[in-house]
């Protein structure tokens, strides 16, 4: 017995460090990623955009998605491969982030960003800001600094200079045709909906090789917004989540709606508690939005490598690629 204790002991812990050895193992070599991107969602008529447009788009679509995919295939991060793709879109003024955001009623464009990383939970958000080129990397910075969550105007901007982010005079976000949109909504009394036809948030979510996922979300918001309206984009729970247990989320749509259902922290739920899988907590939940009055989309990526889209509108702009060859961008239903 004397002689057998040891032997039990040393056998245990060899079993142990193999484990360990082998968890380790799975880490690093963990192969599979996944990234899904928008460009907003709304009403896009195949009939009323030309060829050209469609193009247009599919090829803005498929520069940003190339961007995301490359950080992953090279094993980067999730949080790196979101913003990789954001910031793409940031500086494309067919999108409303950044860079041809639309213009609030006073005629200033407002940005808003959050990130989410699954890993921890850690997240950053800003709102109303006017001078930084990539709302999205604020966000970020915002989240690595970890004192605060969230950061609104004037504060926002403060932090962004004090951590040298790039800047940009107004004229660099202003786009004619969003200034059109203005006074087209303000000559004719229509609603934001009713002048652009579609939400223009961007966002991405990714899994990376680690076996992490992350979410972003960027927009300008809606035309003609006023008293500092915040919509869902950069509230953390609602246009954007990310969680190790369950999936990352970023959303496109009728914010007010949105924060009311809790879109994306709803859809992770009810994977993590009802095992409900992605497409389907995706479905029902944009199914309560509509219920509520409200519309738009979501992508969805999971820890298992899904990669999915979830819209109740004419149209979304997105695409998704995997490490298991899927490279793919569309904007109509059935694309």
């Amino acid at each position: 017995m004397k002689y057998l204790l040891p032997a039990l002991a040393l056998g245990l812990a060899g079993m142990m460090t193999s484990i360990s050895a082998n968890a380790q193992d799975n880490t690093v070599h963990h192969q599979a990623w996944s990234i899904a991107i928008h460009g907003g969602a709304g009403t896009m008529d195949r009939d009323k955009m030309t060829p050209q447009q469609q193009a247009d788009y599919r090829a803005a679509l498929q520069v940003a998605l190339d961007a995301g995919s490359a950080v992953l295939r090279d094993g980067g991060t999730a949080m790196e491969a979101v913003q990789a793709a954001i910031v793409i879109m940031e500086d494309d003024p067919k999108f409303n982030a950044g860079r041809g955001a639309v213009f609030t009623w006073e005629g200033d464009n407002e940005l808003d960003a959050a990130v989410m990383d699954g890993r921890n939970r850690s997240a950053g958000a800003v709102t109303g800001v006017k001078s930084v080129r990539h709302p999205i990397l604020l966000a970020d910075a915002v989240m690595k600094d970890g004192r605060h969550v969230f950061l609104s105007g004037a504060g926002a901007e403060e932090f962004a200079a004090e951590h040298g982010l790039e800047t940009a005079p107004p004229e660099w976000f202003a786009t004619q045709p969003r200034r059109d949109s203005l006074e087209r909504l303000k000559a004719q009394k229509l609603t934001a909906f009713d002048v652009d036809h579609k939400y223009g948030t961007v966002g991405a979510v990714a899994l990376d090789m680690h076996g992490n996922v992350a979410a972003g979300t960027s927009t300008g918001g809606l035309t003609g917004k006023r008293w500092g309206r915040i919509g869902d984009a950069p509230i953390i729970g609602a246009g954007t989540y990310a969680d190790n247990r369950s999936c990352a989320v970023s959303a496109t749509g009728a914010g007010e709606y949105f924060i009311r259902a809790g879109v994306a922290h709803e859809i992770c739920t009810r994977m993590r508690l009802a095992k409900e899988d992605p497409q389907t907590a995706a479905d029902r939940v944009m199914a309560e939005v509509k219920e509520l009055g409200g519309d738009g989309g979501v992508i969805v990526v999971t820890p298992a490598g899904d990669a999915v889209f979830s819209f109740n509108t004419q149209g979304m702009y997105r695409g998704r690629a995997t490490s298991e060859g899927v490279n793919e961008v569309a904007i109509f239903p059935g694309d």
